[in-house]
């Protein structure tokens, strides 16, 4: 129990950023989009605690508001890939055949490209914006959880249980809601939580190549776009939005990490005698 003590404030941050992000639209301490140009590019202050941007907007306010279109947008995101990605390769695993062919080979060709080469020519086919760009993303993200789940899967089918579980008569949808989805969530789940500061990045990069979320929304990739030209004259404009960024994936990237070390004893380290 001491080792899963040790989870509970990376939990805690987490669910903490969450909040944040769902009840944004009463958290902002000035209207988020509200212009006042005479204000432009103010430096923090105590009427604008990180500042304003080039049109005199809050930044603080945008950043907070801003967290819905990036943390909420790319887990949701996540748990598509996720779930889609999970249920193909289990139903490869466990059925094989032609259909397992099939699959694994059109995964195999999503692998084979660099992960934002490929996110960034479909979301500028598809003319970019939040939703194409998290269409981008789907597209790159399933076969990772795929093949992970079709190994997990083809490793059960050679235990005695499952073998004593089919020869019972279960049918496919019992094993895999009874023998199969069990014991495979456990590295499912912290393959995600290792990958939501990879998706937040990928998201907020494709907004920073004006491939993402579109003016006016508030969005950290966005954010830090608009500010890029002004880094030497104004560096709070992009130095904001980028450390809000740094401490969500590091975050996130910590809590996998002590999901991974609870699910996978072997990365415990040994006692010492």
């Amino acid at each position: 129990m001491k080792f899963h003590r040790s989870l509970f404030p990376y939990l805690a941050a987490v669910i903490l950023l969450l909040l944040i992000a769902i009840f944004s639209p009463w958290l902002t301490p000035q209207d988020p989009y509200a212009q006042d140009l005479a204000q432009a590019l103010m430096p923090p202050s105590a009427d604008h605690l990180l500042g304003t941007d080039r049109y005199g907007r809050d930044i603080l306010s945008r950043i907070i508001i801003g967290s819905q279109a990036t943390l909420c947008a790319s887990l949701l995101l996540l748990i598509f890939i996720a779930l889609t990605g999970s249920l193909i390769g289990a139903l490869c695993g466990l059925k094989g055949g032609r259909t397992d062919i099939l699959l694994m080979r059109l995964a195999d060709v999503f692998l084979a490209f660099p992960e934002m080469v490929f996110a960034i020519a479909v979301a500028g086919i598809l003319g970019g914006g939040l939703i194409q760009a998290a269409i981008a993303l789907a597209l790159i993200g399933w076969p990772k959880y795929a093949r992970l789940a079709r190994g997990l899967v083809l490793t059960i089918r050679s235990t005695p249980y499952f073998a004593a579980a089919r020869m019972s008569g279960t049918g496919k949808i019992g094993l895999l809601c009874h023998h199969v989805f069990p014991n495979i969530a456990g590295p499912i789940l912290v393959t995600a939580a290792l990958n939501v500061g990879t998706i937040i990045m990928e998201l907020a990069g494709l907004s920073f190549l004006g491939l993402g979320a579109m003016p006016p929304t508030a969005e950290w990739g966005a954010m830090m776009n608009n500010g890029r030209s002004m880094l030497q004259t104004s560096p709070w404009v992009i130095l904001a939005p980028g450390t809000a960024i740094f401490i969500t994936v590091a975050t996130f990237n910590l809590l996998g990490d002590k999901l991974r070390d609870i699910f996978d004893p072997r990365q415990q380290p040994r006692r010492q005698d």
